[in-house]
């Protein structure tokens, strides 16, 4: 019996042709990710990231090497995943809960059904009294909530997360964190997230995967020590800031050696 929410990346390598040569982007990446687990990847700009989640959510076929979830392969399953970007692409003619309930009309979900699911989400996470609303209307943070309660109602077991904070303000990225966190525990679900924030992965993560400079490598995994739930203490507590300096020397020494 296979764990649901559990990610094997096997030895991924992603080559692309340009100007006619060969450019390297991804080399021999594997990943473990248990089931419920949080895991960031962090890593130098290019270091090919984004390319390694289109190929975990089925957008992009790799070069070599395969993704297990559930027991079997996702090369190639678009819709597998639950996957969100930074910009939170909402649809700007639709309203709030119309761009919420999408990911649920996309699977053929009446919308009466839809919306019985994604109200008591909205009421419970922040968005009571923004259902009719519209995206230009909504605060950065605001919408990147609606677009994380899409995704989350798309209602997968695995969930990517590229950077969706990366382009809020300390304050209300913090406020974010703690949302999401609490999302988190509340369904269960097992999450990939990107960040170029060595503070946010570790406040957040399991473990975290270190890249090298493209071609993207892992450079080292390593396991979070700091127990659950975390508060905003931890974030200035011995084994955090020990933590944030190891993962500091990884990232400059991969960044000099490039």
């Amino acid at each position: 019996m296979h764990e649901k929410g559990k990610v094997e990346v096997t030895d991924v390598c992603k080559t692309y042709q340009k100007n006619d040569q060969n450019v390297v982007s991804l080399s021999h990446v594997s990943l473990s990710i248990k089931e419920r687990q949080f895991v960031s990847i962090i890593g130098p700009s290019g270091c090919g990231k984004s390319t390694l989640f289109n190929i975990i959510a089925g957008l992009l076929l790799p070069t070599s090497g395969n993704v297990i979830a559930d027991g079997h392969s996702i090369i190639g399953r678009a819709g597998y995943v639950g996957y969100m970007l930074q910009k939170d692409m909402l649809l700007p003619w639709r309203t709030i809960e119309d761009n919420i309930i999408l990911g649920l009309e996309i699977r053929d979900v009446p919308k009466k059904e839809a919306l019985a699911r994604a109200l008591p989400l909205m009421e419970r996470y922040g968005l009571k009294g923004f259902e009719k609303h519209h995206p230009d209307e909504l605060s950065g943070g605001m919408r990147q909530r609606a677009a994380l309660l899409r995704t989350l109602l798309y209602d997968r077991d695995i969930m990517l997360l590229d950077e969706p904070f990366g382009a809020l303000d300390a304050q209300t990225r913090l406020s974010m964190q703690n949302w999401l966190l609490q999302i988190w525990h509340d369904f269960g679900k097992t999450v990939l997230f990107v960040t170029h924030d060595i503070d946010e992965a570790i406040y957040l993560s399991d473990d975290i995967y270190v890249f090298s400079p493209r071609p993207g490598s892992v450079r080292s995994k390593i396991t979070v020590p700091i127990k659950r739930p975390r508060t905003t203490e931890d974030m200035t507590s011995p084994p955090f800031m020990e933590l944030k300096h190891d993962l500091l020397k990884l990232l400059n020494a991969g960044q000099a050696t490039d």
